[in-house]
């Protein structure tokens, strides 16, 4: 039998490759469906599964706006929980740049905009140490 597990229940939400693309470009910033499209290049049937999914989890919600003289029309925006996925993207993105990128090095830098220094993801317990990334000084403990 398998492992209960609360990784497996994410990837059911966010594991699939047009789901993390889409949260990466509303991350980013992009919001409007034609726009997800472009950036992704998602197919108009995927990126709406895909769209409807994360709306679903709570993950995404679709919100009304209206460009002057134009239709009311619907864009894409982060939840809460949403937004609580930024350290994952960070995560991967980091871990991309480490072990995929060219020698062009990565395609993207995510910075701070206060002091201009690169935003990394790193592992703290909640008395605030950082944990190396080798995954030692962690105790995995079964809660059922």
């Amino acid at each position: 039998m398998a492992r209960e597990c609360s990784v497996a229940a994410a990837l059911t939400v966010v594991g699939h490759q047009w789901s993390l693309l889409i949260l990466r470009e509303v991350f980013l910033g992009v919001r409007r469906f034609d726009a997800i499209q472009e950036a992704t290049g998602a197919s108009r049937g995927i990126l709406g599964m895909r769209l409807r999914a994360l709306t679903e989890a709570g993950v995404i919600e679709r919100v009304d706006y209206q460009a002057s003289g134009s239709r009311t029309r619907q864009e894409y925006r982060l939840t809460a929980a949403g937004q609580e996925l930024q350290p994952v993207l960070t995560a991967l993105m980091q871990w991309g740049d480490k072990h995929l990128a060219g020698p062009a090095g990565p395609p993207l830098t995510v910075t701070h905009t206060d002091c201009g220094a690169a935003v990394r993801a790193t592992l703290r317990c909640e008395h605030g140490h950082v944990l190396p990334d080798t995954g030692r000084g962690i105790t995995v403990h079964h809660n059922r």
